[in-house]
């Protein structure tokens, strides 16, 4: 008789002892989240744990644009955008990202994740070389495994170190593609990706490049266009990839590139083509959050006025969190039980809101917890959060 299946469910424990120990952080039912503040378990809470960094999932405009979409054009496509699915908005928003990023063309998917897995799997087959930066999210690293079944290969350097990107490429051979992956901001630690010292690298060798900024757009560079435009190295960059789930207050993905790279994509990727549309309201919702983006600039300013404050702060309070220069910013605690604890602290004695990030999703003795900021939060949401901060780090001794 074969083993069952079933058997490593038998040995999975650890979400029932975390429960059981009040240090399950995971799946907490929201009744409300209306930006800086939201009611978790009957509880009001400040919110120091969304991505929502431009606070425009209750925007007005894009409420109605989103309302607006569901009644003119229903609730979904009920198809993929390569049959059934593709509607006259998708074509419009892919036209004006084009033009947000000064690229040729733009794609838009249903997920944020879905399009680091249509790059890769449309763009790397065999002979073909994978470079990731060890540190980058989950989405990348699925895509290239995807792309070692079309019979390329996957090389992992050294986080954010222009000198291990450089040896890795000195060690391809002539005939070998490569594809440089990386985050523009890491979603874990708010570091900065050194684009600057690793994109001349990239161009050095000859060889191709795509930067997933999910968590760059609305926080950095000119008008908010991310990481690639803040070091001005929008014309050596390949493909910009991203997400609407933060700074466009909506659900779905993007790629902006050369129309001809991105034309490959669309009719090479199995994740983009056999993959449900985006909603219209999905649609219209991101559209709308990128012209308010635009219209009221004053968000992106007191986005970074907010995390500028909170990364002295804490700084100042003895925190260690490492080199953030953006809205994600972590106070980092190395070990996994004990940033639970701080997590639950800040949670069920001062109603603070956070992420913790245990191992396997960061690195053994690499535990934290991750805060973000928004542009709507308050002086007084800052200063609640950092009197919580500094009594829960003095309690578990963390400061």
């Amino acid at each position: 008789m074969s083993g069952d299946v079933w058997n490593k469910i038998r040995a999975f424990r650890a979400a029932d002892i975390a429960r059981r120990e009040g240090l399950y952080p995971y799946f907490r039912p929201f009744e409300l989240n209306d930006g800086p503040e939201a009611i978790v378990d009957g509880r009001r809470v400040t919110m120091f744990g969304s991505n929502n960094y431009l606070g425009l999932t209750t925007h007005p405009k894009v409420r109605e644009a989103a309302c607006d979409a569901v009644r003119r054009l229903g609730t979904s496509m009920t198809g993929s955008r390569f049959v059934n699915g593709t509607m006259q908005l998708h074509l419009e928003f892919e036209e004006r990202l084009a033009r947000f990023f000064g690229r040729e063309s733009a794609l838009v998917f249903t997920t944020g994740y879905q399009v680091n897995l249509a790059a890769c799997s449309a763009l790397l087959g065999d002979g073909d070389v994978a470079l990731i930066d060890r540190g980058v999210h989950a989405s990348i690293y699925d895509g290239v495994r995807l792309g070692l079944a079309n019979g390329a290969r996957m090389v992992r350097f050294g986080h954010n170190s222009a000198e291990s990107l450089e040896r890795h490429l000195s060690r391809l051979t002539a005939a070998e593609g490569a594809f440089v992956l990386v985050d523009g901001v890491f979603s874990a630690e708010g570091e900065v990706a050194k684009l600057d010292e690793l994109v001349p690298v990239i161009r050095s060798h000859g060889a191709r490049v795509m930067v997933d900024d999910a968590h760059g757009l609305g926080v950095l560079g000119p008008g908010g266009r991310g990481t690639v435009h803040h070091f001005g190295l929008e014309a050596d960059v390949d493909l910009i990839g991203g997400t609407f789930s933060k700074s466009l207050a909506s659900v779905g993905g993007y790629l902006v590139g050369d129309r001809a790279v991105i034309d490959f994509i669309r009719h090479h990727a199995p994740s983009f083509m056999f993959a449900a549309s985006g909603a219209p309201s999905s649609i219209a919702a991101a559209m709308a959050a990128l012209e308010v983006m635009q219209e009221e600039s004053w968000r992106i300013d007191q986005l970074r006025k907010n995390y500028t404050y909170m990364i002295r702060e804490l700084t100042s309070l003895g925190f260690e969190i490492g080199p953030t220069s953006t809205a994600v910013v972590p106070i980092h605690i190395h070990d996994d039980a004990r940033t639970l604890a701080v997590w639950r602290d800040l949670f069920e004695e001062h109603s603070v809101y956070t992420n913790p990030f245990v191992s396997p999703s960061v690195p053994p003795r690499h535990a934290l917890i991750r805060t973000s900021y928004m542009a709507t939060h308050e002086r007084e949401h800052l200063d609640r959060g950092l009197e919580a901060f500094a009594s829960v780090g003095k309690k578990h001794g963390v400061i």
